[in-house]
């Protein structure tokens, strides 16, 4: 047996509606959502936003049919300057804790905020010149909290807003996210490709992090 992480579903009809009702969800959603996390958190033995023992989300599609690498997943969900402490002392590993942090606001700034992945990556190649390391391996904890900060000044300064600090918000923009990415044009052109319908749409696989 290979033990799966608890998690939930919203289901592909939310996507065909949300759709038909001008990118509106339906009434009932965020209820339905707020209960299915709370069994979520006591499954797990952990909270949504808890700053010591953080409960953290991966978002990913789920269409009817398998398409590889057209539609958009976010890691590590939950993650905020709060909640970081929670992880560092839960793992007990600083480096990993704060490389987790930047991959989840690398991800949400790149698929939910539209902000340059390109940019983000050229924060992380002019820190390792500067340390004159060639992997990501090579950088420690502190340096990756340094990026951390610099992808949020750069979110704020491509979007005139902050990076989202309410985990509810965080969840709620990669939900929106995975809908909408059902109609991106490398997804739009695989169902061509495919012959796989426009009218199937996509869930919303809502999972607790390993």
């Amino acid at each position: 047996k290979i033990p799966v992480p608890a998690g939930f579903t919203i289901t592909t009809e939310v996507c065909n509606i949300y759709y038909a009702n001008k990118k509106k969800y339906p009434a009932g959603l965020k209820d339905q959502v707020k209960t299915a996390l709370a069994k979520l958190e006591k499954v797990m033995g952990m909270r949504f936003g808890d700053p010591k023992n953080p409960l953290l989300l991966s978002i990913r599609s789920g269409a009817r049919i398998s398409m590889p690498g057209m539609m958009d997943t976010i890691l590590n969900l939950g993650l905020t300057e709060k909640t970081i402490k929670g992880l560092v002392e839960n793992s007990g590993d600083e480096r990993f804790a704060y490389d987790s942090y930047r991959r989840f606001v690398q991800m949400y700034s790149d698929v939910v905020l539209g902000v340059p992945r390109e940019k983000l990556e050229e924060f992380i190649s002019e820190k390792k010149a500067e340390r004159g390391v060639k992997l990501d391996t090579g950088l420690t904890g502190e340096d990756w909290k340094e990026l951390v900060r610099k992808f949020k000044d750069f979110v704020k300064q491509e979007t005139g807003k902050d990076f989202p600090e309410d985990p509810e918000k965080q969840l709620w923009g990669a939900i929106g996210a995975v809908f909408e990415s059902w109609d991106n044009p490398r997804a739009i052109t695989y169902r061509k490709l495919n012959k796989i319908p426009d009218d199937w749409g996509t869930a919303v696989n809502v999972q607790a992090m390993v």
